[in-house]
């Protein structure tokens, strides 16, 4: 019962801090199934794929009646993505899940570090 609040909690602070800043909820996601709830870098980095999709659709959804989506960017970036995902989800799952692991927190000191010093 008490991981399934925590699953809860986790996602309610990660929709309110994507939605809010217009992160992707992979940089908080990913770390505290890992961390929290000692999932494999594989099965975290799965899971918050699926989790974004509703969460995504919702904030979309929201910020879309405001008029504040560019449709055209999105599509355009949206056909990258799905390029990106194919081949990005092929390199990772053929990854050791520890290299997986640190490759994901350097990206995220070097997100730190670059947001940090603009």
């Amino acid at each position: 019962m008490i991981e399934i609040i925590g699953f809860i909690v986790l996602g309610v602070v990660t929709g309110l801090i994507a939605s809010t800043l217009g992160i992707g909820g992979g940089i908080i996601f990913v770390p505290a199934l890992v961390v929290f709830f000692n999932f494999s870098q594989h099965i975290a980095q799965g899971t918050s794929l699926a989790i974004i999709v509703p969460t995504a659709i919702v904030g979309t959804a929201l910020h879309a009646k405001r008029g504040r989506v560019d449709w055209r960017v999105a599509t355009l970036v949206a056909v990258g993505g799905i390029v990106g995902g194919l081949v990005g989800s092929r390199l990772a799952l053929g990854m050791d899940p520890d290299l997986l692991r640190r490759l994901f927190a350097a990206l995220l000191v070097l997100i730190a570090v670059r947001m940090l010093s603009s």
